[in-house]
């Protein structure tokens, strides 16, 4: 049984952090998480998977966690995009991949448009290509409110987070919470990711592009040219993908399988962790058996 930490090449040959955790000589599952996470969200999932067979491979994105930043400030969803294709044609075969709101962005653009027969199936969690703007906004607003001048201490991190996400027991500053701070010299605390990332965004809102850092018609596009196994994931208190979402993402993907967590939100993996991990397992079963069957 693998289990490890890896450095995987992204488009260009950047350095992208990945825990391997599986047999060696089952399907690979690539992981990738939402904007501002890390490769540590799918800690529960990748157990999960690895107790059937499967080769989970969750990566931090570029200018995240431990991978490298970009520093051409290439963080559209086309350039994670590409990353997840070039550490797909890694492999030795072809992987599913399951992606989390900016991770199923990139794998709908991966797939629809720049290099159709990656993936062997695609799960999006808590994403489509209609989003609604309140939840995007929140999005933003959160992570660009500290994303240049950090904290003073990991505790006003946790009252952050907690006020972010009031639905959830308080956070306190936890060795969890560290691995998504980094403390500098000048004494203050600063999230994981390159501010960079945060700036486009914030960047292309102002002058009054969509914040998904790609316009709808073109995801919508994209999306309806999937023709692999496609399982989409709602969380059913999210406020980013709403019924309204899911019934225009079914249109364009028919033959999609749909799941809706109750009760959970946008972050679904941290809110239902147990209903959201069978729903990947038993979809990711169904369409290529245990994952060390070819």
């Amino acid at each position: 049984m693998l289990n490890s930490q890896t450095t995987l090449a992204g488009d260009a040959g950047i350095a992208l952090a990945a825990l391997v955790e599986g047999p060696e000589h089952g399907l690979p599952v690539l992981l990738a998480h939402g904007g501002g996470q890390t490769r540590r969200a799918w800690k529960r999932v990748s157990g999960l998977l690895a107790a059937r067979g499967f080769r989970a491979i969750a990566l931090d994105l570029r200018g995240h966690g431990e991978s490298n930043w970009a520093e051409d400030g290439a963080y559209d969803v086309a350039d994670f995009a590409r990353d997840l294709i070039a550490v797909a044609g890694s492999l030795e075969r072809g992987p599913a991949l399951i992606g989390a709101s900016l991770g199923g962005l990139a794998g709908i653009t991966a797939e629809g448009t720049l290099a159709p027969g990656t993936f062997a199936s695609l799960t999006l969690v808590d994403v489509a290509p209609q989003l609604e703007e309140g939840g995007v906004a929140r999005i933003v607003s959160f992570m660009a409110a500290h994303a240049r001048e950090g904290f003073a201490s990991p505790q006003e991190a946790a009252r952050v987070i907690s006020d972010y996400l009031p639905h959830r027991p308080s956070r306190t500053a936890s060795s969890g919470l560290a691995h998504y701070l980094r403390p500098r010299p000048d004494g203050r605390y600063y999230w994981h990711w390159d501010p960079a990332f945060i700036d486009s965004v914030v960047r292309r809102r102002a002058e009054g592009e969509e914040a998904s850092m790609v316009a709808r018609e073109e995801l919508s596009e994209a999306a309806s040219r999937l023709t692999l196994p496609v399982h989409l994931i709602r969380g059913g208190s999210s406020d980013l993908v709403s019924a309204e979402s899911v019934a225009h993402f079914r249109q364009l993907v028919p033959h999609a399988h749909y799941t809706d967590i109750a009760e959970a939100t946008h972050m679904v993996v941290g809110d239902q962790n147990d209903a959201f991990g069978d729903a990947i397992v038993d979809f990711l079963v169904r369409t290529h058996g245990n994952g060390t069957v070819a």
